[in-house]
């Protein structure tokens, strides 16, 4: 039997996870669902990520006015995925901030990434009759900026290209904690159909030099004490090492994107499969993989109809 397209299958609700990971720092995470963050600053809060949905968002304000109810200020979006961009609206944050590379990537395949992940993932628009439109920032950076809540700083960085071009992390150096986005995850497949194998693992490098004591992830639990840390940096890297070699190998011996497709499912299958949305994310990271190895540097745009076809190729 063929498998359900994506994840249009998955429609059990996740269990919801608040965690302070520093003082005033919260993940949202949700079983392997994107996660989203809270930073309490001395007089307003940051959001990182928005969920999908201001329905999907009202659920991690809810959790915010659990423990404050200060107002929330700084929307910071990591990249510009419509699971994470599209539930802005519900927060009323006066700033709402991107990469310069993150945007234009909205102007040139917002629409198109909407129009692809609805149809991949439906369980995550819950309430997407609310979305008003496409997520513009207010502010963007290139490589960095500081924003202050009251006393509390907070950095906001482009450490490298990983799941997409423009892929940003929040650094809170009092506390010492990050928030990575989609760069780490922890027993969550990366998505990396958008993404750039041969920076990503220099990226993640830069986090580990930077040497944060808490993570939350893109996706998974919070990552609470180095050791943790270290263990879903590494994860990560080999997730991303274990996709893109066997490809590369294919590719440099002219086989087809099929060849591609069964050689990361030996090196993949036997430490992955039992990862959240690992079936979801496999045929969209081999074509992406592909692609690379083989000199487009810049990630084809996937469309609706785009995926059904590369799916029913490799996974039908």
């Amino acid at each position: 039997m063929a498998k359900a397209f994506a994840s249009q299958g998955d429609m059990t609700e996740k269990k919801i996870t608040f965690d302070e990971i520093g003082e005033g720092l919260y993940a949202f995470t949700a079983e392997g669902d994107p996660n989203s963050g809270v930073i309490v600053g001395d007089d307003s809060v940051m959001i990182v990520e928005a969920q999908a949905t201001p329905r999907l968002a009202q659920k991690v304000i809810d959790c915010v006015r659990s423990v404050t109810d200060k107002p929330i200020s700084h929307l910071v979006l990591t990249h510009y995925h419509a699971v994470r961009v599209l539930g802005a609206s519900a927060y009323g944050a006066d700033q709402i901030i991107m990469s310069d590379t993150a945007r234009a990537m909205v102007v040139e395949r917002g629409q198109e990434d909407w129009d692809s992940e609805f149809q991949r993932f439906p369980r995550l628009f819950e309430g997407h009759e609310s979305i008003p439109g496409l997520t513009y920032p207010t502010t963007t950076f290139s490589d960095a900026m500081t924003v202050y809540l009251g006393n509390r700083r907070v950095d906001i960085k482009h450490l490298g290209r990983a799941h997409t071009a423009g892929d940003a992390v929040i650094h809170v150096p009092d506390a010492n904690v990050m928030f990575t986005g989609d760069i780490v995850e922890y027993r969550s497949a990366c998505y990396c159909g958008d993404g750039h194998f041969e920076d990503w693992p220099t990226t993640l490098s830069a986090i580990s030099h930077i040497g944060p004591d808490a993570i939350a992830p893109g996706r998974g639990d919070a990552l609470q004490g180095r050791e943790m840390v270290m263990k879903a940096l590494s994860s990560t890297a080999d997730f991303i090492h274990s996709t893109y070699n066997p490809v590369k190998r294919v590719a440099a011996r002219g086989g087809s994107l099929k060849d591609a497709w069964d050689a990361v499912r030996e090196a993949c299958d036997p430490k992955f499969a039992d990862y959240a949305i690992y079936e979801h994310c496999l045929p969209f990271n081999v074509a992406r993989a592909y692609d690379e190895a083989r000199g487009l540097d810049h990630p084809r745009i996937w469309t609706d109809k785009r995926d059904i076809e590369m799916w029913e190729q490799l996974q039908g």
